[in-house]
Protein backbone atom coordinates (compact mmCIF):
# COMPACT_ATOMS: atom_id res chain seq x y z
CA UNK A 1 0.00 0.00 0.00
CA UNK A 2 2.73 2.50 0.98
CA UNK A 3 4.73 1.61 -2.13
CA UNK A 4 1.62 2.20 -4.27
CA UNK A 5 0.90 5.56 -2.62
CA UNK A 6 4.46 6.70 -2.99
CA UNK A 7 4.48 5.66 -6.66
CA UNK A 8 1.54 8.02 -7.29
CA UNK A 9 2.89 10.76 -5.00
CA UNK A 10 -0.16 10.55 -2.69
CA UNK A 11 0.40 10.76 1.04
CA UNK A 12 -1.33 8.51 3.54
CA UNK A 13 -3.18 11.54 4.95
CA UNK A 14 -4.50 12.51 1.51
CA UNK A 15 -5.67 8.94 0.93
CA UNK A 16 -7.66 8.92 4.19
CA UNK A 17 -9.23 12.25 3.31
CA UNK A 18 -10.29 11.06 -0.18
CA UNK A 19 -11.72 7.89 1.30
CA UNK A 20 -13.86 9.88 3.75
CA UNK A 21 -15.18 12.09 0.93
CA UNK A 22 -16.11 9.10 -1.23
CA UNK A 23 -17.80 7.30 1.65
CA UNK A 24 -19.73 10.47 2.52
CA UNK A 25 -20.98 10.83 -1.08
CA UNK A 26 -22.07 7.16 -1.17
CA UNK A 27 -23.87 7.55 2.16
CA UNK A 28 -25.75 10.66 0.98
CA UNK A 29 -26.75 8.93 -2.28
CA UNK A 30 -28.08 5.90 -0.42
CA UNK A 31 -29.96 8.15 2.01
CA UNK A 32 -31.62 10.19 -0.77
CA UNK A 33 -32.49 7.08 -2.82
CA UNK A 34 -34.04 5.40 0.18
CA UNK A 35 -36.15 8.47 0.91
CA UNK A 36 -37.39 8.73 -2.71
CA UNK A 37 -38.32 5.06 -2.79
CA UNK A 38 -40.17 5.50 0.51
CA UNK A 39 -42.29 8.38 -0.82
CA UNK A 40 -42.88 6.62 -4.18
CA UNK A 41 -41.12 9.10 -6.52
CA UNK A 42 -38.32 6.86 -7.65
CA UNK A 43 -38.36 3.72 -9.74
CA UNK A 44 -34.95 2.37 -10.62
CA UNK A 45 -36.45 0.41 -13.49
CA UNK A 46 -37.14 3.65 -15.35
CA UNK A 47 -33.42 4.28 -15.67
CA UNK A 48 -32.75 0.94 -17.29
CA UNK A 49 -35.96 0.26 -19.25
CA UNK A 50 -34.88 2.31 -22.29
CA UNK A 51 -31.83 0.10 -22.66
CA UNK A 52 -33.86 -3.04 -22.13
CA UNK A 53 -36.50 -1.94 -24.60
CA UNK A 54 -33.98 -1.01 -27.26
CA UNK A 55 -32.18 -4.31 -26.98
CA UNK A 56 -35.39 -6.33 -27.15
CA UNK A 57 -36.86 -4.33 -30.02
CA UNK A 58 -33.75 -4.73 -32.09
CA UNK A 59 -34.00 -8.49 -31.89
CA UNK A 60 -37.74 -8.80 -32.62
CA UNK A 61 -39.70 -8.38 -35.83
CA UNK A 62 -42.22 -5.61 -36.46
CA UNK A 63 -45.61 -6.32 -34.84
CA UNK A 64 -48.80 -6.66 -36.85
CA UNK A 65 -51.04 -3.56 -36.97
CA UNK A 66 -53.48 -4.97 -34.40
CA UNK A 67 -51.01 -6.74 -32.12
CA UNK A 68 -51.62 -6.08 -28.44
CA UNK A 69 -50.52 -7.60 -25.14
CA UNK A 70 -52.62 -10.62 -24.17
CA UNK A 71 -55.49 -9.84 -21.84
CA UNK A 72 -58.19 -12.00 -20.28
CA UNK A 73 -61.03 -12.80 -22.70
CA UNK A 74 -64.41 -11.18 -22.31
CA UNK A 75 -66.86 -13.28 -20.35
CA UNK A 76 -70.06 -13.34 -22.40
CA UNK A 77 -73.40 -14.69 -21.28
CA UNK A 78 -75.50 -15.69 -24.30
CA UNK A 79 -79.24 -15.94 -23.88
CA UNK A 80 -80.77 -19.32 -24.74
CA UNK A 81 -83.29 -18.38 -27.40
CA UNK A 82 -85.41 -20.82 -29.43
CA UNK A 83 -83.95 -21.62 -32.82
CA UNK A 84 -86.59 -19.64 -34.70
CA UNK A 85 -84.64 -16.54 -33.64
CA UNK A 86 -81.45 -17.74 -35.31
CA UNK A 87 -80.40 -20.99 -37.00
CA UNK A 88 -83.90 -22.09 -38.03
CA UNK A 89 -83.74 -19.27 -40.59
CA UNK A 90 -80.80 -21.08 -42.21
CA UNK A 91 -82.34 -24.53 -42.07
CA UNK A 92 -86.12 -24.84 -41.71
CA UNK A 93 -85.69 -28.48 -40.59
CA UNK A 94 -83.62 -27.24 -37.64
CA UNK A 95 -86.54 -25.48 -35.93
CA UNK A 96 -86.69 -27.16 -32.52
CA UNK A 97 -87.63 -24.98 -29.57
CA UNK A 98 -84.49 -26.03 -27.71
CA UNK A 99 -81.47 -23.72 -28.18
CA UNK A 100 -78.85 -24.87 -30.67
CA UNK A 101 -75.61 -26.42 -29.37
CA UNK A 102 -72.16 -27.10 -30.78
CA UNK A 103 -73.27 -30.63 -31.68
CA UNK A 104 -75.92 -29.44 -34.13
CA UNK A 105 -74.49 -26.05 -35.14
CA UNK A 106 -75.14 -25.80 -38.92
CA UNK A 107 -72.52 -24.67 -41.45
CA UNK A 108 -73.27 -21.42 -43.21
CA UNK A 109 -74.95 -22.15 -46.58
CA UNK A 110 -72.56 -21.85 -49.53
CA UNK A 111 -75.29 -20.69 -51.91
CA UNK A 112 -76.43 -17.74 -49.80
CA UNK A 113 -75.29 -15.10 -52.30
CA UNK A 114 -75.37 -11.53 -51.04
CA UNK A 115 -77.05 -12.58 -47.80
CA UNK A 116 -73.62 -13.70 -46.66
CA UNK A 117 -72.42 -10.08 -46.43
CA UNK A 118 -74.74 -9.52 -43.44
CA UNK A 119 -73.89 -12.81 -41.67
CA UNK A 120 -71.80 -11.35 -38.81
CA UNK A 121 -74.59 -12.40 -36.41
CA UNK A 122 -73.99 -16.05 -37.35
CA UNK A 123 -70.22 -15.90 -36.81
CA UNK A 124 -70.47 -14.07 -33.48
CA UNK A 125 -72.95 -16.61 -32.17
CA UNK A 126 -70.81 -19.45 -33.50
CA UNK A 127 -67.75 -18.19 -31.64
CA UNK A 128 -69.67 -18.57 -28.38
CA UNK A 129 -71.27 -21.89 -29.33
CA UNK A 130 -67.92 -23.51 -30.16
CA UNK A 131 -66.66 -25.70 -27.34
CA UNK A 132 -63.67 -27.42 -28.99
CA UNK A 133 -59.98 -27.19 -28.27
CA UNK A 134 -59.66 -23.54 -29.19
CA UNK A 135 -57.05 -21.85 -27.01
CA UNK A 136 -58.88 -19.45 -24.66
CA UNK A 137 -55.74 -17.33 -24.43
CA UNK A 138 -56.19 -16.51 -28.12
CA UNK A 139 -59.95 -15.95 -27.93
CA UNK A 140 -61.20 -12.43 -27.29
CA UNK A 141 -64.47 -13.75 -25.80
CA UNK A 142 -65.62 -16.91 -24.07
CA UNK A 143 -69.10 -18.03 -23.12
CA UNK A 144 -69.97 -18.29 -19.44
CA UNK A 145 -72.97 -20.10 -17.98
CA UNK A 146 -73.31 -17.81 -14.96
CA UNK A 147 -74.71 -14.37 -15.89
CA UNK A 148 -73.52 -12.95 -12.57
CA UNK A 149 -69.89 -13.09 -13.71
CA UNK A 150 -70.51 -11.91 -17.27
CA UNK A 151 -68.82 -8.78 -18.64
CA UNK A 152 -71.48 -8.46 -21.34
CA UNK A 153 -74.56 -10.23 -22.71
CA UNK A 154 -75.08 -11.48 -26.26
CA UNK A 155 -78.54 -11.56 -27.87
CA UNK A 156 -78.48 -14.32 -30.56
CA UNK A 157 -81.15 -12.93 -32.87
CA UNK A 158 -80.38 -13.04 -36.61
CA UNK A 159 -82.00 -9.67 -37.23
CA UNK A 160 -80.37 -9.12 -40.65
CA UNK A 161 -81.32 -12.55 -41.95
CA UNK A 162 -84.84 -12.10 -40.59
CA UNK A 163 -85.13 -8.88 -42.60
CA UNK A 164 -83.86 -10.59 -45.75
CA UNK A 165 -86.13 -13.63 -45.39
CA UNK A 166 -89.32 -12.04 -44.19
CA UNK A 167 -89.86 -9.19 -46.58
CA UNK A 168 -88.05 -5.92 -47.23
CA UNK A 169 -91.02 -3.60 -46.82
CA UNK A 170 -92.49 -2.07 -43.68
CA UNK A 171 -95.87 -3.70 -44.30
CA UNK A 172 -97.15 -6.97 -45.74
CA UNK A 173 -97.83 -10.54 -44.57
CA UNK A 174 -94.22 -11.73 -44.95
CA UNK A 175 -92.87 -8.79 -42.98
CA UNK A 176 -95.19 -9.61 -40.09
CA UNK A 177 -92.99 -12.62 -39.24
CA UNK A 178 -90.03 -10.31 -38.69
CA UNK A 179 -92.21 -7.89 -36.72
CA UNK A 180 -93.49 -10.68 -34.48
CA UNK A 181 -89.94 -11.96 -33.75
CA UNK A 182 -88.80 -8.47 -32.77
CA UNK A 183 -91.82 -7.96 -30.53
CA UNK A 184 -91.33 -11.31 -28.82
CA UNK A 185 -87.64 -10.65 -28.28
CA UNK A 186 -88.16 -7.18 -26.79
CA UNK A 187 -90.72 -8.58 -24.36
CA UNK A 188 -88.26 -11.30 -23.37
CA UNK A 189 -85.45 -8.79 -22.78
CA UNK A 190 -87.62 -6.46 -20.71
CA UNK A 191 -88.33 -9.34 -18.33
CA UNK A 192 -84.61 -10.13 -17.94
CA UNK A 193 -83.19 -8.78 -14.68
CA UNK A 194 -79.85 -8.27 -16.42
CA UNK A 195 -81.42 -6.10 -19.09
CA UNK A 196 -83.26 -4.19 -16.37
CA UNK A 197 -80.07 -3.83 -14.32
CA UNK A 198 -78.18 -2.02 -17.07
CA UNK A 199 -81.03 -0.74 -19.21
CA UNK A 200 -79.58 -2.97 -21.93
CA UNK A 201 -76.32 -1.02 -22.11
CA UNK A 202 -74.11 -4.11 -21.70
CA UNK A 203 -76.07 -6.19 -24.23
CA UNK A 204 -74.61 -6.87 -27.68
CA UNK A 205 -77.01 -7.12 -30.65
CA UNK A 206 -75.74 -7.55 -34.24
CA UNK A 207 -77.70 -5.42 -36.75
CA UNK A 208 -75.52 -5.22 -39.84
CA UNK A 209 -78.28 -4.91 -42.43
CA UNK A 210 -79.41 -1.25 -42.56
CA UNK A 211 -83.03 -2.38 -42.11
CA UNK A 212 -82.37 -4.95 -39.40
CA UNK A 213 -84.65 -4.68 -36.35
CA UNK A 214 -86.49 -1.98 -38.31
CA UNK A 215 -89.71 -2.03 -36.29
CA UNK A 216 -88.44 -1.81 -32.71
CA UNK A 217 -84.83 -0.69 -32.98
CA UNK A 218 -85.43 2.42 -30.94
CA UNK A 219 -86.52 0.21 -28.01
CA UNK A 220 -83.09 -1.41 -27.82
CA UNK A 221 -81.04 1.66 -28.70
CA UNK A 222 -79.15 1.62 -25.38
CA UNK A 223 -77.47 -1.66 -26.35
CA UNK A 224 -74.11 -2.14 -28.06
CA UNK A 225 -75.22 -2.53 -31.65
CA UNK A 226 -72.91 -4.18 -34.18
CA UNK A 227 -73.48 -2.19 -37.40
CA UNK A 228 -71.73 -1.55 -40.71
CA UNK A 229 -72.48 2.19 -40.76
CA UNK A 230 -74.80 4.83 -39.33
CA UNK A 231 -76.46 5.87 -42.57
CA UNK A 232 -80.13 5.29 -41.75
CA UNK A 233 -80.47 5.99 -38.05
CA UNK A 234 -80.28 9.13 -35.90
CA UNK A 235 -77.37 9.34 -33.47
CA UNK A 236 -79.66 8.85 -30.47
CA UNK A 237 -80.34 5.31 -31.79
CA UNK A 238 -76.91 4.36 -33.10
CA UNK A 239 -73.59 6.17 -32.83
CA UNK A 240 -69.85 5.63 -32.74
CA UNK A 241 -69.55 6.29 -29.01
CA UNK A 242 -71.49 3.18 -27.94
CA UNK A 243 -71.72 0.94 -31.01
CA UNK A 244 -69.26 -1.28 -32.88
CA UNK A 245 -68.56 -0.84 -36.59
CA UNK A 246 -68.30 -4.21 -38.30
CA UNK A 247 -66.97 -5.20 -41.70
CA UNK A 248 -69.30 -6.81 -44.15
CA UNK A 249 -68.50 -10.48 -44.64
CA UNK A 250 -66.80 -10.62 -48.05
CA UNK A 251 -68.58 -12.57 -50.80
CA UNK A 252 -65.68 -13.07 -53.23
CA UNK A 253 -63.15 -15.80 -52.55
CA UNK A 254 -59.98 -14.86 -50.68
CA UNK A 255 -56.85 -14.54 -52.85
CA UNK A 256 -54.70 -17.10 -51.04
CA UNK A 257 -51.86 -17.57 -53.56
CA UNK A 258 -51.13 -13.98 -54.53
CA UNK A 259 -47.37 -14.40 -54.98
CA UNK A 260 -46.67 -12.62 -58.27
CA UNK A 261 -43.07 -11.53 -58.79
CA UNK A 262 -44.27 -8.24 -60.26
CA UNK A 263 -47.77 -7.72 -58.83
CA UNK A 264 -48.11 -4.18 -60.18
CA UNK A 265 -47.61 -5.04 -63.85
CA UNK A 266 -49.38 -8.40 -63.58
CA UNK A 267 -52.59 -6.52 -62.75
CA UNK A 268 -53.48 -5.05 -66.12
CA UNK A 269 -56.64 -3.10 -65.18
CA UNK A 270 -56.11 0.27 -63.51
CA UNK A 271 -59.54 0.66 -61.84
CA UNK A 272 -62.30 -1.92 -61.42
CA UNK A 273 -65.95 -1.66 -60.44
CA UNK A 274 -68.72 -4.18 -60.98
CA UNK A 275 -72.09 -3.95 -59.27
CA UNK A 276 -75.37 -2.11 -58.99
CA UNK A 277 -75.28 1.42 -60.41
CA UNK A 278 -78.87 2.62 -59.93
CA UNK A 279 -79.58 2.80 -56.20
CA UNK A 280 -82.80 3.29 -54.22
CA UNK A 281 -81.51 6.26 -52.22
CA UNK A 282 -82.22 9.51 -54.08
CA UNK A 283 -79.70 11.49 -52.04
CA UNK A 284 -76.13 11.98 -53.29
CA UNK A 285 -75.01 8.69 -51.69
CA UNK A 286 -77.53 6.87 -53.86
CA UNK A 287 -76.75 8.70 -57.11
CA UNK A 288 -72.94 8.78 -56.90
CA UNK A 289 -72.54 5.48 -58.79
CA UNK A 290 -74.71 6.67 -61.67
CA UNK A 291 -72.75 9.92 -61.90
CA UNK A 292 -69.43 8.05 -61.77
CA UNK A 293 -70.62 5.81 -64.62
CA UNK A 294 -70.92 8.84 -66.90
CA UNK A 295 -67.36 9.88 -66.02
CA UNK A 296 -65.58 6.53 -65.99
CA UNK A 297 -67.34 4.34 -68.56
CA UNK A 298 -65.22 3.88 -71.69
CA UNK A 299 -62.02 5.20 -70.09
CA UNK A 300 -58.80 3.40 -70.93
CA UNK A 301 -57.68 0.81 -68.33
CA UNK A 302 -61.00 1.19 -66.45
CA UNK A 303 -63.71 -1.46 -66.03
CA UNK A 304 -66.93 0.11 -64.77
CA UNK A 305 -69.69 -2.44 -65.26
CA UNK A 306 -73.25 -2.84 -64.03
CA UNK A 307 -74.30 -6.26 -62.74
CA UNK A 308 -76.68 -7.96 -60.36
CA UNK A 309 -75.66 -10.39 -57.62
CA UNK A 310 -75.46 -13.96 -58.88
CA UNK A 311 -73.01 -16.82 -58.50
CA UNK A 312 -71.51 -16.20 -61.96
CA UNK A 313 -71.27 -12.44 -61.43
CA UNK A 314 -69.55 -12.94 -58.07
CA UNK A 315 -66.99 -15.17 -59.82
CA UNK A 316 -66.52 -12.49 -62.48
CA UNK A 317 -65.95 -9.88 -59.76
CA UNK A 318 -63.40 -12.16 -58.09
CA UNK A 319 -61.42 -12.42 -61.34
CA UNK A 320 -61.75 -8.70 -62.03
CA UNK A 321 -60.51 -7.61 -58.61
CA UNK A 322 -57.53 -9.96 -58.72
CA UNK A 323 -56.42 -8.53 -62.07
CA UNK A 324 -56.81 -4.84 -61.07
CA UNK A 325 -54.50 -2.42 -59.30
CA UNK A 326 -57.30 -0.36 -57.76
CA UNK A 327 -60.87 -1.32 -56.86
CA UNK A 328 -63.51 1.39 -56.66
CA UNK A 329 -65.73 1.40 -53.56
CA UNK A 330 -68.36 4.14 -53.94
CA UNK A 331 -71.18 4.63 -51.45
CA UNK A 332 -74.42 2.80 -52.21
CA UNK A 333 -77.77 3.21 -50.49
CA UNK A 334 -75.74 3.82 -47.31
CA UNK A 335 -72.20 5.20 -46.86
CA UNK A 336 -70.57 1.73 -46.89
CA UNK A 337 -70.64 -1.40 -49.05
CA UNK A 338 -69.35 -4.96 -49.06
CA UNK A 339 -67.12 -4.11 -52.02
CA UNK A 340 -64.43 -2.62 -49.76
CA UNK A 341 -63.88 -5.94 -48.00
CA UNK A 342 -64.02 -7.88 -51.26
CA UNK A 343 -61.19 -5.61 -52.44
CA UNK A 344 -59.17 -6.16 -49.26
CA UNK A 345 -59.21 -9.97 -49.50
CA UNK A 346 -58.40 -9.63 -53.24
CA UNK A 347 -55.38 -7.44 -52.37
CA UNK A 348 -56.71 -4.77 -54.72
CA UNK A 349 -56.02 -1.28 -53.35
CA UNK A 350 -59.44 0.18 -52.38
CA UNK A 351 -60.45 3.57 -53.76
CA UNK A 352 -63.14 4.76 -51.35
CA UNK A 353 -65.62 7.42 -52.46
CA UNK A 354 -67.87 8.14 -49.50
CA UNK A 355 -68.08 11.29 -47.39
CA UNK A 356 -69.71 9.64 -44.35
CA UNK A 357 -68.16 6.19 -44.15
CA UNK A 358 -67.08 4.70 -40.82
CA UNK A 359 -64.60 1.83 -40.83
CA UNK A 360 -64.13 -1.22 -38.57
CA UNK A 361 -61.28 -1.48 -36.05
CA UNK A 362 -60.15 2.06 -36.87
CA UNK A 363 -58.68 2.58 -33.41
CA UNK A 364 -56.21 -0.18 -34.34
CA UNK A 365 -55.89 0.06 -38.13
CA UNK A 366 -54.86 3.06 -40.25
CA UNK A 367 -56.73 2.61 -43.53
CA UNK A 368 -54.62 5.23 -45.30
CA UNK A 369 -51.79 2.66 -45.25
CA UNK A 370 -53.57 0.55 -47.86
CA UNK A 371 -56.50 2.60 -49.23
CA UNK A 372 -57.12 5.84 -51.13
CA UNK A 373 -59.93 8.24 -50.26
CA UNK A 374 -61.75 10.70 -52.49
CA UNK A 375 -64.62 13.00 -51.55
CA UNK A 376 -67.74 13.10 -53.71
CA UNK A 377 -66.61 16.47 -55.06
CA UNK A 378 -63.17 15.16 -56.03
CA UNK A 379 -64.50 11.96 -57.60
CA UNK A 380 -67.07 13.82 -59.71
CA UNK A 381 -64.51 16.22 -61.14
CA UNK A 382 -63.85 14.82 -64.64
CA UNK A 383 -60.36 13.37 -64.95
CA UNK A 384 -59.27 14.18 -61.41
CA UNK A 385 -59.43 10.72 -59.81
CA UNK A 386 -58.12 8.83 -62.87
CA UNK A 387 -55.17 11.22 -63.18
CA UNK A 388 -54.29 10.63 -59.53
CA UNK A 389 -54.37 6.86 -60.04
CA UNK A 390 -52.21 7.03 -63.18
CA UNK A 391 -49.67 9.16 -61.30
CA UNK A 392 -49.63 6.95 -58.21
CA UNK A 393 -46.06 5.64 -57.70
CA UNK A 394 -45.51 1.94 -58.33
CA UNK A 395 -43.36 1.61 -55.20
CA UNK A 396 -46.11 3.06 -53.02
CA UNK A 397 -48.69 0.77 -54.61
CA UNK A 398 -46.52 -2.28 -53.89
CA UNK A 399 -46.26 -1.20 -50.24
CA UNK A 400 -50.06 -1.01 -50.04
CA UNK A 401 -50.39 -4.40 -51.74
CA UNK A 402 -48.06 -5.94 -49.15
CA UNK A 403 -50.02 -4.29 -46.36
CA UNK A 404 -53.29 -5.68 -47.73
CA UNK A 405 -51.80 -9.18 -47.62
CA UNK A 406 -50.69 -8.53 -44.05
CA UNK A 407 -54.07 -7.36 -42.73
CA UNK A 408 -56.63 -9.29 -44.78
CA UNK A 409 -57.05 -12.00 -42.09
CA UNK A 410 -58.74 -9.41 -39.86
CA UNK A 411 -61.68 -9.55 -42.29
CA UNK A 412 -62.07 -13.34 -42.42
CA UNK A 413 -64.88 -15.03 -40.49
CA UNK A 414 -64.33 -18.62 -39.41
CA UNK A 415 -65.91 -21.45 -37.50
CA UNK A 416 -64.12 -22.44 -35.36
CA UNK A 417 -62.86 -18.89 -34.84
CA UNK A 418 -59.17 -18.17 -35.38
CA UNK A 419 -56.78 -15.81 -33.64
CA UNK A 420 -57.33 -12.18 -34.74
CA UNK A 421 -59.94 -13.10 -37.35
CA UNK A 422 -62.99 -10.94 -37.96
CA UNK A 423 -65.11 -12.26 -35.10
CA UNK A 424 -62.30 -11.97 -32.54
CA UNK A 425 -61.60 -8.44 -33.73
CA UNK A 426 -65.26 -7.57 -33.17
CA UNK A 427 -65.21 -8.97 -29.64
CA UNK A 428 -62.13 -6.85 -28.99
CA UNK A 429 -64.07 -3.82 -30.17
CA UNK A 430 -66.87 -4.71 -27.75
CA UNK A 431 -64.28 -4.86 -24.99
CA UNK A 432 -63.19 -1.31 -25.87
CA UNK A 433 -66.77 -0.08 -25.39
CA UNK A 434 -67.28 -1.55 -21.92
CA UNK A 435 -65.52 1.17 -19.84
CA UNK A 436 -67.97 3.73 -21.22
CA UNK A 437 -70.83 1.28 -20.56
CA UNK A 438 -69.76 0.94 -16.91
CA UNK A 439 -69.55 4.72 -16.56
CA UNK A 440 -73.04 5.14 -18.00
CA UNK A 441 -74.53 2.42 -15.78
CA UNK A 442 -72.95 3.75 -12.59
CA UNK A 443 -74.00 7.34 -13.29
CA UNK A 444 -77.57 6.29 -14.07
CA UNK A 445 -77.89 4.68 -10.63
CA UNK A 446 -77.23 7.89 -8.72
CA UNK A 447 -78.40 10.72 -11.01
CA UNK A 448 -81.61 12.36 -9.86
CA UNK A 449 -81.89 14.36 -13.09
CA UNK A 450 -80.75 12.13 -16.00
CA UNK A 451 -78.63 13.82 -18.67
CA UNK A 452 -78.73 17.15 -16.86
CA UNK A 453 -75.77 18.49 -18.88
CA UNK A 454 -77.79 18.32 -22.11
CA UNK A 455 -80.40 20.69 -20.68
CA UNK A 456 -78.00 23.57 -20.14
Amino acid sequence: MLLLLSHHNISLGDYKMYRKVILSVIFVFILITSYLIFIGDFDIRSYFSPLLNSSSSSSSSAPSPCSSPPSPPLRIYMYDLPRRFNVAMLDRSNSAETPVSAKDWPPYPENSGLRKQHSVEYWMMGSLIYDGDNDNEQAEAIRVSDPEIADAFFVPFFSSLSNNLHGHQMTGPATEVDHHLQTELVEFLRKSKYWQRSGGRDHVIPMTHPNAFKFLRDQVNASIQVVVDFGRYPKRVSNLRKDVVSPYVHVVDTFTDDEAQDPYNSRTTLLFFRGGIKRKDVRLEGTIRLKLAKILSGQKDVRYEESVASRDNIKESTTGMRSSKFCLDPAGDTPSSCRLFDAIVSHCVPVIVSDKIELPYEDEIDYTQFSLFFSFKEALEPGYMIDKLHQFPKEKWVEMWKQLKNISHYYEFNYPPKREDGVNMLWRQVKHKLPQVSLSIHRSRRLKIPDWWRRR
